[in-house]
């Protein structure tokens, strides 16, 4: 939780630093030579660039000026170089393997924290994620979301961003003083056994590289 943050913002800054400015940096010295080449530019960013899920503040805003800076620089390039954003949703990786930023700066797996963010939200495979976006790029595709209903969650911001942030309030927190693995969102998933069926095999252990 943001307020929970120690003082010291540097943690905050490094999470910008990677996911917004390191994207910046390197597409400043490199538009020149994709105009030469007709490159195209693929974005990395996230569906968190609209599904703002609590716990993840910093990072769903270093997504959502990801976006923002992208899409202006495709007007401002024109038709010289093709920008296409991808904005994956749940796909299989070491965040949903349950990796987490903790306050003292290390990463520890927390696969308990992983399944109140998750819930019984299906997971898609890193492999499928991959080939859609070179299919998507070689067609020159504005945006990309994978997998691809989760689209659907962009309408639902759009049009009931009320609603989205009252079921997040509702199923992502457990009531004051209890554990989070007492909030709704895990106790559904734990009740309906829905794990198995809905999250890939590759991020149900634990064992990861934590360096």
């Amino acid at each position: 939780m943001f307020e929970d943050a120690p003082p010291d913002m540097s943690l905050f800054r490094a999470i910008m630093d990677t996911n917004f400015w390191g994207s910046v940096y390197t597409t400043r010295f490199a538009v020149p030579h994709l105009k030469n080449s007709k490159g195209k530019i693929v974005v990395m960013s996230s569906a968190a660039s609209w599904m703002n899920d609590p716990r993840t503040s910093v990072y769903n805003a270093s997504k959502a000026a990801l976006t923002a800076f992208f899409d202006t620089l495709r007007i401002e390039l024109g038709s010289e170089v093709k920008i296409t954003i991808v904005t994956p949703g749940f796909i299989e990786s070491e965040i949903t393997q349950g990796k987490f930023l903790q306050r003292d700066g290390n990463m520890e797996v927390q696969q308990d924290m992983r399944d109140v963010q998750v819930s019984s939200i299906p997971v898609g495979s890193a492999s499928g994620c991959a080939q859609a976006i070179v299919n998507s790029a070689s067609k020159g595709d504005r945006y990309l979301t994978q997998p691809s209903w989760f689209r659907v969650t962009y309408l639902w911001k759009l049009f009931f961003p009320e609603l989205v942030e009252w079921s997040y309030r509702l199923s992502h927190f457990s009531r004051p003083g209890a554990p989070h693995q007492q909030a709704p969102s895990k106790k559904i998933l734990d009740f309906t056994g829905l794990k198995n069926v809905v999250y890939p095999s590759s991020i149900q252990s634990p064992e990861i590289k934590t360096d």
